[in-house]
């Protein structure tokens, strides 16, 4: 019973340095051993992660609108509800990444203003201009990874509006003549899923090299 209610204790701190919208860095630390740069590279990795997943599920979504505006017959309603749902999935996809890019945003300000901090704590002037240059570099790379997916990211909205309207305008006109209107719009839907994507992708390169400069 203690062993469990120790266990039950853990999970409950846990569950609070991670799930907290201000991170619990000393608790992070006493447990898992982890630094505000430890923490700064998993939340990257997350965000990465999410951006990769939203790409996966807008290709899924644009693959399913294609496939209702050729629809040649048969149960509309269910062509409506299968892009009801892929809607809601986009959407899901929309508010992780938006969450995890404001993770890496809040751990990046915290960990660079400990930083600058600390470096001039130094008595050794060089080893002091050698972690300012450190310092620089790292939040010149970081800032660039977060302009990439900030742009990723307000990519995402425009196409959701355009799926809304679709889904919303199917929904109350369940006919032909609707699908020929939605037609009309696949070659947009189209080219801006695929910009979103390449943007996603650039996002995801960005991280990737962030990850591999801070582990090296």
């Amino acid at each position: 019973m203690k062993t469990l209610l120790r266990i039950g204790g853990i999970a409950a701190l846990l569950a609070v340095a991670f799930g907290c919208a201000s991170i619990n860095y000393s608790l992070q630390k006493k447990i898992l051993g982890r630094e505000k740069r430890d923490i700064l590279v998993k939340r990257v990795g997350s965000a990465r992660d999410a951006q990769q997943e939203t790409q996966e599920v807008f290709k899924d979504a644009l693959d399913q609108f294609g496939s209702v505006v050729k629809f040649d017959g048969g149960d509309l309603q269910k062509q409506y509800d299968k892009l009801s749902v892929e809607l809601e999935r986009c959407e899901g996809r929309a508010a992780d990444v938006h969450a995890r890019i404001g993770d890496v945003e809040r751990v990046a300000r915290d960990l660079f203003r400990e930083w600058a901090a600390e470096t001039k704590q130094f008595q050794n002037a060089q080893y002091r201009r050698d972690s300012e240059n450190k310092l620089r570099d790292t939040r010149r790379s970081c800032d660039r990874m977060l302009d990439a997916m900030r742009n990723a990211e307000s990519k995402i909205e425009p196409v959701l509006s355009v799926f809304r309207d679709q889904v919303l305008y199917l929904k109350h006109n369940l006919n032909a003549k609707a699908l020929a209107s939605l037609q009309d719009e696949s070659a947009r839907i189209e080219m801006d899923v695929n910009a979103l994507l390449k943007d996603l992708s650039a996002a995801i390169a960005e991280a990737d090299r962030f990850i591999q400069a801070m582990v090296d």
